[in-house]
């Protein structure tokens, strides 16, 4: 790719972008539930593909979390995965929760993420999955390998 080749835009997704969000979620191992495309935002090339995306999902306990964000790997380092999450923040506002692996953590706090370990300070969807995860990893003597992040000022 050329830098003439690097332009792209952001746009809210639509219906016929569902499958190639799905493919791109897939393509990275994430979680594969609640992908429901009117949640998502996309990053499309110059050519009409499908490059990028983040969706904001809303938890019945009110909270909602920055998720699935993808970015082929041919556009990677080029900043597009920082333009997702700053529409994402902009979109929904603070608070905004987000879970990744612990090795991602520090790619979220230039976006101002901080890192929970205290599932009191967590709403009830995140300290579902903290709890069980946090004693399991205990029980398997390992290192926790999941990261629950905070991003809430403006």
């Amino acid at each position: 790719m050329d830098d003439e080749e690097l332009t792209f835009q952001l746009r809210t997704a639509l219906a016929e972008d569902a499958r190639q969000i799905r493919h791109l979620v897939h393509s990275e191992r994430l979680n594969p539930l609640g992908l429901d495309w009117r949640r998502f935002t996309v990053a499309e090339d110059s050519d009409g593909n499908i490059v990028g995306c983040v969706q904001i999902k809303r938890h019945r306990d009110g909270s909602r979390e920055l998720a699935s964000l993808v970015v082929a790997p041919q556009w990677r380092g080029r900043r597009l995965g920082s333009c997702l999450v700053q529409q994402a923040k902009a979109a929904a506002g603070p608070p905004l929760w987000l879970m990744c692996r612990i090795e991602l953590a520090p790619y979220y706090r230039q976006f101002g993420f901080v890192l929970k370990q205290d599932a009191v300070e967590m709403p009830a969807y995140f300290r579902r999955i903290f709890l069980p995860t946090r004693w399991l990893y205990h029980l398997l003597g390992r290192t926790p390998a999941l990261a629950i992040m905070l991003w809430d000022t403006e």
